[in-house]
């Protein structure tokens, strides 16, 4: 940094404090942004003064709402980007940065028995991939980069959480549609905010494709699908999260509305090429243009409905209204075409366009059949200015909407669409109308929907990859996680004796001893059978098996080596919790009493005799009442089915009390 140079009659020079003081070599600083040594210290005087206060703390809310705007900004300036209709992307859910080493260099001390401070390079590493997963680039690596971090989750919740135990990290996430921020100590709602990132992102992949190519429009529809399916999957794993995006209702309406542009994007690759003037083609595309219209209906009926019209954006709705009418319109259009233009002649095939005709229509106008339809040119041409009438006042209603919308009356290119669209109605209108006829007005029917090509979600197979363990040093997961509860490691000598240990050892990593001599040295010295080996000498041996501990093993001399051993605590035995003395009651009662009624049952048929009361059962059966009554004791509390933990919901208040800003 060089040096700053103040103008004449600023800082020393009228008598108060600079703004800037030169540091000494000795005590430099670094700097929090760049990493480098910083020459110079801001120095604020008026950091002292309650209005410098009140200005600090408004200029941290300004930052906060100008990168609220921005994430609002960047998801929907993909809107003016596109050459066709456009189409909607989903804005990425904002999170603050979190601290993972103190929490967990405390539980790696405390439950692991391990110096915190030797897995600073490993808690590093973690911090930079959530880091680097706040701001994904919107492709393929991005989509990886989030995908790692969510399969890291897992591991990382093995490891360091536990309903018992709080873990004191906050995971702070804002709601993409309210920015309402939500704090909670619960892991799902990290699990759960990344997944509805990856969904986020592969719409916004989709609607960047280039949709004027076959490749562009295949990458879209894929894109989409795959959103669908991971919102299919965040609504039926993660069902208790206490925000708005990701409420079951709101993850249900967001995969419908990504299938209908995932059909939608389908819809236009089928015209790509070019649709065929032929009778049979253009029925087949107006019923595609109709499956697309209703899906979109079906998306803005659930966006109209308590809470999520509270949250949805006006122009998503209003969207989804344009695009239902504007294709309603192009299904009324394509169908007019087909009768308009097209006759039956003595080569087409009669029964095969009466049957394609039929599965048009739910139903003709009375006294009237596809039959007559086809062989009648008046009926045809009356049918099909009906159908026209409808097209012209669907696209007279998706250009209402859109003026009524601010935002869209920003997308020209819509605008564009939709007014060419309804000028070609009208135009094929009014070369098929004959002014002189004034009782040809007909109410043209319904269209069924079909398509050949139907969008379905699609989960993604990167959603469960595998991911390297960062904290792989500790152990096997299967054994060193935060369930298992383990003794602090050990230290004894190993001397063999006519080079025989006195133990056997068994397993997969790690190793345990078994057989154990109790005469031998390393019994004398405090081995006992059932010990973990994690580490001969210097050698760290968790990750080990039995054929590489035995090597090392075998190089001892009459010298001996240190082994570090550790022993599996009983947790259930150790910690009685109010859960599991209210679970062993209930269980207590019922085999009384099934006891009780299966002597009632094995005298069925014999002698009616007085029943004896529940005091005087208990005393002529004093073995079988103390053992079903007596409390376990400590060497088999661990085996009896009222002492195992009862499991509870991570999201319940036993494991964190999250709270909605």
């Amino acid at each position: 940094m060089t040096d700053t140079i103040l103008p004449k009659g600023i800082g020393e020079g009228c008598g108060e404090k600079p703004y800037f003081k030169k540091i000494e070599n000795a005590d430099l600083k670094q700097s929090a942004v760049s990493g480098r040594n910083c020459q110079f210290q801001g120095c604020n005087p008026f950091a002292q003064t309650g209005r410098s206060k009140l200005q600090n703390q408004r200029a941290g809310v300004n930052q906060q709402i100008i990168k609220q705007m921005r994430m609002r900004a960047g998801a929907e300036n993909l809107l003016k980007e596109m050459s066709n209709i456009p189409l909607i992307p989903l804005g990425l859910k904002e999170t603050k940065e979190v601290d993972f080493s103190v929490a967990f260099k405390d539980f790696i001390l405390e439950h692991y028995s391990e110096d915190g401070n030797d897995y600073e390079d490993e808690i590093a590493d973690l911090m930079d991939l959530r880091q680097a997963c706040r701001t994904p680039a919107r492709s393929e690596a991005g989509m990886e980069l989030l995908a790692k971090y969510y399969n890291t989750l897992p591991l990382m919740e093995s490891r360091f959480f536990t309903p018992n135990r709080q873990s004191g990290l906050f995971f702070t996430w804002y709601d993409s549609f309210t920015g309402v921020p939500l704090c909670q100590q619960n892991i799902s709602l990290e699990k759960a905010s990344v997944l509805f990132n990856m969904a986020a992102l592969f719409t916004q992949i989709g609607t960047r494709s280039n949709r004027q190519t076959l490749t562009g429009l295949d990458q879209a529809v894929t894109s989409f699908q795959k959103a669908a399916g991971v919102l299919n999957h965040l609504r039926d794993t993660f069902t208790h999260i206490p925000s708005y995006d990701l409420s079951p209702a709101m993850l249900a309406m967001l995969s419908s509305m990504m299938l209908a542009q995932a059909q939608e994007c389908l819809f236009e690759r089928s015209v790509l090429p070019g649709i065929r003037n032929h009778f049979l083609s253009l029925l087949r595309m107006a019923q595609e243009a109709a499956k697309v219209s209703d899906i979109y209906d079906q998306v803005h009926q659930s966006m109209v409905q308590t809470p999520i019209k509270d949250n949805v954006p006006l122009f998503w709705s209003s969207m989804c209204q344009v695009k239902t009418n504007h294709y309603r319109s192009l299904a009324h259009y394509f169908l007019a075409t087909a009768l308009l233009d097209h006759q039956l002649g003595p080569n087409d095939d009669e029964d095969q366009q009466e049957k394609t005709l039929s599965q048009v229509y739910d139903s003709l106008p009375e006294g009237r059949s596809p039959l007559d339809l086809l062989k009648k040119r008046e009926e045809r041409r009356l049918i099909g200015k009906a159908h026209l009438r409808r097209a012209v006042m669907s696209h007279e209603e998706a250009l209402r909407v859109h003026g009524l919308c601010r935002h869209l009356k920003k997308l020209d290119v819509l605008e564009e669409i939709l007014q060419a669209s309804l000028e070609r109605s009208k135009d094929k209108f009014s070369a098929n109308d004959n002014k002189d006829e004034f009782t040809d007005y007909m109410e043209a029917p319904d269209i069924i929907s079909k398509t050949e090509h139907s969008a379905h979600p699609e989960l993604p197979s990167n959603t469960k990859v595998k991911v390297k363990d960062f904290f792989q040093r500790l152990g096997p997961l299967s054994f060193f996680n935060a369930k298992q509860r383990w003794t602090a490691p050990r230290s004894l000598r190993l001397v063999p004796k006519d080079g025989e240990l006195g133990f056997t050892l068994k397993g997969e990593p790690p190793v345990q001893v078994v057989s154990l001599n109790p005469s031998c040295a390393a019994a004398v010295n405090g081995l006992k059978e059932g010990d973990y080996i994690v580490a001969v000498g210097d050698i760290d041996c968790k990750g080990m098996s039995v054929s590489q501990v035995i090597g090392l093993l075998k190089d001892v001399g009459e010298e001996g080596v240190d082994l570090r051993v550790v022993s599996l605590m009983d947790g259930n035995a150790s910690m009685h919790t109010k859960s599991a003395t209210y679970c062993g009651l209930p269980k207590t009662y019922s085999m009384i009493c099934l006891a009780y009624d299966q002597e009632d049952k094995s005298a069925k048929g014999g002698k009616v005799t007085k029943k004896p009361s529940f005091l005087s059962w208990g005393l002529k059966n004093r073995l079988k009442s103390a053992s079903t009554l007596s409390l376990p004791s400590a060497e088999y509390s661990s085996t009896l089915p009222w002492n195992k933990t009862c499991t509870t919901f991570p999201g319940s208040s036993s494991f964190n009390d999250s709270s909605l800003y």
